[in-house]
């Protein structure tokens, strides 16, 4: 069954728009931030991630955002062209602003951290005026993440996308991404969440996304059913309600709830899943797949990204999360 059509004429297959920065993951691993000396970097934001992850597995892509004018925003954007992604509309901030900066802490494989400097940050500098009708004319999919509603002028150049999206007949699609840091009250933050999901076709984020998206609501036994029965009253065709280690399941218009089977990984850290996970989702919910083989693929490529030091650079391409699935299948890889 088919719960959301793409539009089949266009040139791109997908467009994001947000955050762009930089991952600082600490290299001795299995201890804390104070005794790390050494990191690596790479290219971090988890848009940025998820239309990495769409390019890998070979699907056209493009980016809508701003970078600092110094040697890490020279970094994301080189990187993102060697990746096959459009940067056409990846703008250059002159005002000053810095790239933001995200140092990880591995402890171990279950408990990571994230130390977070975003003061200034040039990705929260993109304006309304900055984003390209045309490019997202051209696409079949829009991007929005929750971080880029935190602050103006970024969460007017996230409406305006969302607004050529619509007129040109785009799916749009919401990574919640909740980072409480960026924002000044919760209830902000519910409020431009809340004004945003309602213009989207797939809202993806955890349960703990969505509980803050309802501080206004009443839903005390926090029932997925109930959450995702309002999105279906606005433009949501799936919503995706993510319960971590107990899997996640997506909700369509009919009121069912589907579920996939996980697999185990060789965990290293946590983070990325999400970001992984919603790469390879999107890319079989457009392919037609079912809901269920669409969630399993999406669930084999975050296996893929935490069993790796990165998030970026671990994005696996169509053919290393087949193999995946295959050595799970044969029982190969059984540590969970």
């Amino acid at each position: 069954m088919t719960y959301v059509a793409f539009p089949q004429a266009k040139s791109l297959d997908f467009v994001a728009i947000g955050r762009l920065c930089i991952d600082l993951n600490a290299n001795e691993i299995n201890r804390p931030m104070e005794e790390t000396m050494t990191f690596t970097k790479y290219v971090g934001g988890s848009p940025a991630n998820i239309t990495i992850g769409m390019s890998r597995l070979g699907m056209k892509t493009a980016f809508i955002g701003k970078i600092a004018n110094d040697q890490m925003g020279r970094f994301i954007s080189s990187y993102l062209e060697k990746n096959a992604i459009d940067t056409s509309n990846v703008v250059t901030d002159y005002t000053g602003a810095t790239t933001g900066l995200a140092f990880t802490e591995i402890k171990s494989p279950t408990d990571c951290s994230i130390l977070m400097y975003r003061d200034n940050a040039a990705d929260l500098k993109l304006m309304a005026r900055e984003v390209d009708e045309s490019l997202i004319a051209k696409a079949k999919v829009l991007l929005i993440s929750g971080t880029a509603l935190a602050q103006s002028p970024s969460r007017e150049a996230v409406f305006q996308a969302l607004n050529y999206a619509k007129k040109h007949g785009a799916v749009i699609v919401f990574d919640l991404d909740y980072r409480p840091y960026t924002w000044t009250s919760p209830e902000e933050t519910a409020v431009y969440y809340n004004l945003a999901a309602e213009k989207c076709d797939i809202i993806l984020g955890t349960r703990e996304e969505f509980d803050m998206m309802e501080q206004f609501e009443h839903n005390p036994h926090k029932d997925d059913k109930i959450t995702a029965a309002k999105w279906f009253d606005y433009a949501a065709k799936i919503v995706i309600i993510k319960h971590g280690k107990d899997g996640s399941i997506a909700y369509t218009q009919d009121g069912i709830g589907h579920r996939a089977k996980s697999f185990p990984a060789k965990v290293v850290k946590t983070f990325g899943a999400g970001d992984s996970y919603a790469a390879g989702f999107i890319y079989g919910v457009m392919q037609g797949w079912t809901l269920e083989k669409s969630m399993e693929y999406g669930s084999a490529a975050a296996c893929i990204v935490i069993s790796s030091h990165s998030c970026s650079d671990a994005m696996p391409t169509s053919a290393q999360v087949e193999a995946y699935i295959e050595r799970c299948n044969r029982g190969e890889i059984t540590v969970s």
